[in-house]
């Protein structure tokens, strides 16, 4: 009764008689139970949803793209929120897909419990629903006018991020589909902007911000954790590991996996299904990110080993389920990566892995562990590759830091633990073994000459990007992930977890 009062209330619909050749939408009803943080009823949810995969391109929709903000901007956002104490609130639009203009004439089925008379009427939507292809881009423009008009625009490094300076003062908003977050500290323009989003729209104001995207965020003293040990406990019993006993790494080191060998998997979706959760839960944890990058290599045609070292991932996950990353309060503004490779890694393709992370004042708020598109000729040359993708990442995140009011963060020291790579960022030298990666070169040079970035040479058993590259042994994993930041918000109280800026 609600969702149909909803929609009354927003005219997203005219019941009309069918015109003669076009054909209507199907829909249907869809019951949600939605769940605190804590597992406890928060609500019961129905949503009339539109059937839209029937829908046909350039007769009921057009262009569908629509920008949500990147999960690297939601944790670069929150780590200068906490160091500066900006309170983050968080806001949440009811029914937001209904206040999207449509600009194509479409036509929907009576919904179940909406009766008329008259025979052969349909609903000729006048606004977007859930459902629609078109829904979530006709939704971001109306809330991108609604933002415009009141001053904000968007960030040219991430187009769902919206901020308003004036003076001495910013706001800063990310929107990913309905979901917001809000920050700074000039409480009278966030309490004026949610009394205005709430008039066009009807929000519901959370509060301060403690779950957002699935992300639980926990105030602890040295600053706050995000975690999603909810979302792990779930994946658990969706798989049936409550008799399963934990593990000290990721992976087994005695074990390598095949795209050939083993017998294939009568069900793929459920391992398909599986490693997309994986990979998820490593937006808050980068312990996972190598083993889930290695597990994705066989999503097209997984066997059993691989559905075995699924298992054994999760009965890792079973031993540190609460762990998230921590984002640290102290003073600090200084951006800092490393970057790793481990050459040839893949016994069949020869391609290395590659595997970087970035620290924002001891906090982690950036990593990835990926295979290289090509073969390195030699573990210098994969090593720069590395070096290559931090540094694009980092001239983005140095560009989007500017925005967040962090400036003078240059050089940002990188740290590798190849010297060959080194020398070859630092010296305009080309020869055999580095004349076909010349392109490279010259971007990681341009960046370097320009004074982004400084490199450095370290040992090996400082490089602790290490861990997104191979699979280690238990007692070397805990140590690298705690030196990342990686915890339980209990082992603060016993004094664990110091990072790399500590």
């Amino acid at each position: 009764d609600k969702e149909l009062e909803a929609l009354n209330s927003n005219n997203t619909w005219d019941i009309v008689s069918l015109p003669e050749g076009k054909r209507p939408i199907d829909c249907k009803w869809v019951y949600k139970t939605k769940y605190r943080a804590d597992g406890s009823l928060e609500r019961l949810k129905a949503r009339l949803v539109v059937r839209g995969f029937t829908q046909k391109e350039g007769i009921d929709y057009t262009e569908t793209f629509s920008p949500v903000v990147k999960l690297t901007t939601v944790r670069a956002l929150m780590a200068v929120a906490v160091k500066k104490g900006w309170n983050m609130h968080q806001l949440d639009v009811n029914n937001a897909f209904l206040y999207g203009d449509l600009h194509e004439e479409i036509y929907m089925s009576l919904p179940q419990g909406i009766t008329s008379t008259t025979p052969n009427v349909v609903c000729k939507l006048n606004k977007s629903l859930y459902g629609l292809k078109q829904a979530s881009r006709q939704w971001y423009a109306k809330l991108a006018t609604v933002l415009y008009a009141r001053g904000y625009q968007h960030s040219v490094n991430d187009y769902s991020l919206f901020y308003k300076k004036t003076g001495n003062s910013s706001i800063f908003l990310g929107v990913y589909v309905d979901d917001i977050i809000l920050t700074r500290d000039e409480k009278e323009e966030i309490q004026a902007l949610k009394q205005h989003l709430d008039q066009v729209f009807k929000i519901k104001d959370l509060g301060l911000v403690h779950y957002f995207l699935g992300i639980e965020v926990l105030h602890v003293d040295k600053g706050v954790i995000l975690t999603q040990r909810k979302f792990a406990r779930e994946l658990l019993q969706e798989f049936g590991c409550h008799e399963l006993s934990p593990v000290s790494c990721p992976l087994d080191l005695s074990h390598r996996l095949s795209a050939e060998e083993g017998e294939l998997l009568d069900d793929a979706t459920l391992y398909r299904k599986g490693v997309g959760k994986l990979n998820f839960l490593t937006n808050t944890r980068p312990d996972l990110a190598f083993a889930v990058q290695h597990l994705s290599q066989f999503m097209k045609n997984p066997r059993i080993p691989h559905h075995k070292a699924f298992m054994h991932v999760l009965r890792y996950i079973k031993g540190q389920l609460d762990f998230g990353i921590l984002l640290h309060n102290k003073a600090d503004y200084s951006l800092q990566a490393y970057c790793d490779s481990d050459w040839a890694a893949c016994p069949h393709t020869r391609r290395s892995v590659n595997g970087y992370v970035i620290f924002f004042g001891g906090s982690l708020i950036s990593w990835k562990s990926k295979k290289q598109g090509t073969v390195s000729l030699s573990s210098a040359e994969a090593e720069y590759r590395s070096m290559r993708r931090v540094v694009a990442e980092l001239s983005w995140l140095s560009r989007l830091m500017n925005e967040l009011t962090i400036t003078s963060i240059a050089p940002i020291p990188i740290r590798c633990d190849n010297q060959a790579a080194v020398h070859i960022a630092k010296n305009l030298v080309f020869h055999e073994r580095t004349k076909h990666i010349e392109l490279d070169c010259h971007f990681v040079r341009e960046k370097l000459m320009a004074g982004l970035i400084s490199l450095h040479h370290i040992p090996s058993q400082q490089q602790l990007a290490d861990v997104l590259t191979k699979p280690l042994p238990g007692p070397l994993h805990r140590h690298f992930i705690s030196k990342l930041g990686v915890l339980a918000p209990t082992n603060l109280r016993r004094g664990v977890g110091d990072c790399v800026g500590d």
